[in-house]
């Protein structure tokens, strides 16, 4: 394991152990509204501060760009560590088991490690750029479908910015009608960790974060599949929306959000 995985990989674990210490003790979240639909608690915040800690102890230089705490600018601008410590806020507020600690770094503004942490279920997915992704030290791969028809894909709906719904559920309509069946879960970053393990064969989403999705759009690159935008360009991280999937699935769905 690259050294800055592994670094990545005990700092996950470190925010993991916080997670569910919280999630079994939901009676005192310090439950604050960030925006419309959008939650933290204290352990949202505990937990970022254990992982920042956790890497700054190794790398001391690098920069931090985390949901929680925004941007730290590192004595080294090569390095910058794209941090969500709980993914899948509203799920662990209500008490739903589905969840995940995603880390990512940046190196000269490629994505490089990735870490998506699953601790109710103890699952560590992990990649590293060139070197292909892993969930729990087995390889992972997308699948290969030809088209839509049979697939099951993952979305989010627009529940941050609900005047988006009208121009969402035109899309679904058609993808819906086309593809095999369709999950919402609530976490971005496990969206595509199970994208590329193939559990989902693709996944759409849009008003998200790099944060959600810095970790995840590695596994699936690293995993043989490709992550675009809404328009199929093959830069989504900072674009707000996102497109995984083998590029036969990324076709079909790119062809309906466009």
């Amino acid at each position: 394991m690259h050294p800055m995985l592994n670094i990545a990989v005990r700092a996950a674990r470190v925010a993991g152990t916080i997670i569910v210490r919280g999630f079994e003790n939901r009676d005192d979240l310090q439950l604050q509204e960030k925006g419309s639909n959008d939650y933290v608690t204290h352990i949202d915040k505990e937990a970022e501060k254990a992982i920042i800690n956790k890497i700054r102890q190794s790398f001391p230089t690098h920069g931090f760009l985390g949901e929680e705490s925004g941007e730290t600018q590192g004595e080294d601008p090569d390095f910058q560590w794209i941090i969500d410590p709980l993914d899948g806020t509203t799920n662990f507020i209500k008490g739903i088991p589905h969840f995940a600690v995603s880390i990512a770094l940046l190196y000269k503004g490629r994505l490089d490690q990735a870490v998506v942490f699953d601790p109710i279920r103890g699952e560590i997915f992990t990649a590293s750029r060139g070197k292909g992704a892993q969930l729990n030290g087995y390889r992972l791969r997308v699948t290969k479908p030809r088209d839509l028809t049979n697939t099951v894909l993952a979305t989010g709906l627009p529940f941050k910015n609900k005047k988006q719904y009208g121009e969402f559920a035109l899309s679904l309509n058609k993808i819906f009608h086309e593809c095999g069946d369709i999950r919402r879960a609530g976490s971005a970053a496990l969206d595509l960790a199970y994208v590329a393990a193939g559990r989902y064969d693709g996944y759409w989403e849009r008003g998200i974060n790099s944060w959600d999705i810095a970790a995840g759009e590695l596994l699936v690159r690293e995993s043989g599949g490709l992550v675009t935008d809404y328009t199929g360009g093959n830069d989504p991280l900072f674009k707000g929306e996102v497109v995984a999937g083998s590029p036969k699935v990324v076709q079909g769905l790119v062809k309906h959000l466009k």
